[in-house]
């Protein structure tokens, strides 16, 4: 019997998508004379990357949540990837300051999210709408902890497809930080929809003898996948770190200091050109009905900008 032909797509996820787009900031509601004559505004303020609108079309939604102490606008490198293959990202900043207790980060997360059908559209470009039937919840490090934690909680608006970015539960294994998340039992999230999760080989690893390492183990990506259900698939990156998926320049005092406390690989643009080929792969396998993506990605026959460390797949 002949070998079947692996599928051909004519997209490579890796690289830059035929769309053309805008970043544009949205900032929560000041004060209006009338409110009926107010455009509902977020809650928090919004980075938000889109098709620019030079073709007309209703799109996926992803919703982003940054890492621990990061800005949204860390991310806009990765955010105007996805968006140039056809997708809508919204990326919150969920706090300026936090603690180790990341409760409010989910109310929040979940705030705008119930706030999407009503807002969202007032702030894309003019020929662009978003279809939030098919709208996608990703986290970085600390906000992948959030975004699992939100789907767990099971939003009136329904999400189809979960995406952990390095996720991290807490400082250490048994060092949960509140709410904890993980259960340590696998396969014991009820979250109802497929998941990836995408880790990175060095954030196990100590920058320095002062700080912890960024991604622990026991708390960090593949614990979250383990207790995923199927369809789950897992990616490490080898040789790239916890924070290789930001901008290559993350500019004050705590861009800087991204640089400084987490093991990193030589550049942050293969990592990051994987992370957001790799979404952009799932999303439209899963909310675009295009599985020969992600099936690529599962063979091996599309080239990844880096090495892999581990591949899983429970489909």
């Amino acid at each position: 019997m002949a070998a079947t032909a692996s599928p051909v797509v004519s997209v490579d996820v890796f690289q830059t998508g035929a769309y053309a787009t805008v970043l544009q900031n949205v900032e929560p509601p000041g004060r209006c004379e009338r409110s009926d004559s107010c455009i509902p505004r977020p809650p928090k303020p919004l980075l938000i990357a889109s098709p620019s609108g030079d073709r007309e079309g209703e799109f996926p939604v992803l919703m982003l949540l940054h890492g621990f102490l990061l800005y949204n606008s860390f991310y806009s490198q990765l955010m105007q990837h996805i968006a140039s293959h056809g997708f809508i990202v919204v990326a919150p900043q969920l706090y300026t300051l936090a603690g180790p207790d990341c409760t409010d980060e989910i109310d929040s997360a979940a705030e705008i999210a119930c706030w999407f059908p009503k807002g969202l559209k007032h702030f894309l470009p003019q020929k662009i709408q978003p279809d939030l039937s098919k709208l996608a919840l990703s986290g970085h490090s600390r906000g992948g902890k959030v975004a699992f934690a939100l789907a767990l909680r099971k939003t009136m608006l329904k999400f189809s497809a979960l995406i952990g970015i390095d996720p991290v539960d807490g400082m250490d294994k048994g060092v949960q930080t509140p709410p904890p998340v993980l259960t340590y039992v696998p396969n014991s999230f009820d979250i109802g929809m497929p998941v990836i999760v995408i880790g990175s080989g060095l954030g196990e690893v100590k920058k320095n003898a002062v700080f912890p390492p960024c991604a622990p183990s026991g708390v960090n990506h593949w614990d979250f996948y383990i207790e995923c259900k199927s369809p789950a698939c897992y990616f490490v990156a080898k040789d790239y770190g916890h924070l290789d998926m930001l901008d290559d320049k993350t500019r004050g005092i705590r861009g800087a200091a991204s640089y400084c406390l987490c093991m990193s690989g030589k550049s942050r643009e293969p990592m990051r050109r994987f992370v957001g080929g790799a979404i952009v792969a799932f999303m439209k396998s899963y909310l675009g009905g295009e599985p020969e993506h992600l099936m690529l990605l599962k063979n091996q026959d599309i080239a990844a900008p880096l090495e892999l460390q581990q591949v899983h797949f429970r489909l």
